[in-house]
């Protein structure tokens, strides 16, 4: 996913998607838009989503319903979701929503300043996140365009006390002294 990646703001209600715009507008990100959870599930199968504000009440596929899908998908499974919702918190919504890996359920209406903080905070997080994978798969393949070197072992932990031909937790019968 490229580092400009934009945020999906989904929401059936033609205002409230204005009023997310507006409040988001000053992270500086590329901002995308559905209307619809089959209009979400699209753009995010196109990619280049780096996160997705996404209401919970859509007619059709629900909010819910897209994050599950989410979720099965390889591609998408990582992408930090803050679902939104009209309605007071509802136990069974929360759990059903954390359940799924969401990252925040948040009732509307926002403070913007509050939502501006959340997004800015997570979508920084994935894409320092998806940077760290990109670098560990550069640092593979140079290992593996090195034939014949043997891939070093994992270091000890530092705690360790063991020799490496006494496997741990093995008993000597041989009381250790104390080495101070």
């Amino acid at each position: 996913m490229p580092p400009n990646a934009r945020i999906l703001i989904v929401d059936d209600h033609e205002d409230t998607l204005y009023a997310l715009e507006s409040a988001l507008a000053p992270l500086g990100h590329l901002l995308g838009r559905a209307t619809s959870g089959d209009e979400a599930l699209k753009q995010l199968l196109r990619g280049n989503v780096g996160l997705l504000l996404l209401d919970v009440h859509l007619p059709g596929t629900g909010g819910l319903d897209v994050v599950r899908y989410m979720r099965r998908l390889e591609q998408t499974q990582l992408i930090p979701v803050v679902l939104l919702t009209g309605f007071v918190r509802d136990p069974q919504l929360g759990a059903a929503a954390y359940a799924l890996g969401v990252a925040d359920l948040v009732t509307t209406p926002v403070d913007p300043w509050a939502l501006r903080t959340k997004i800015r905070h997570l979508y920084d997080a994935h894409q320092r996140h998806l940077a760290l994978e990109r670098e560990i798969r550069a640092l593979r393949a140079r290992l593996d365009e090195r034939p014949g070197t043997p891939v070093p072992p994992a270091l000890p932990h530092p705690h360790a006390h063991t020799s490496p031909a006494q496997p741990t937790g093995a008993h000597t019968g041989k009381l250790e002294r104390d080495r101070t």
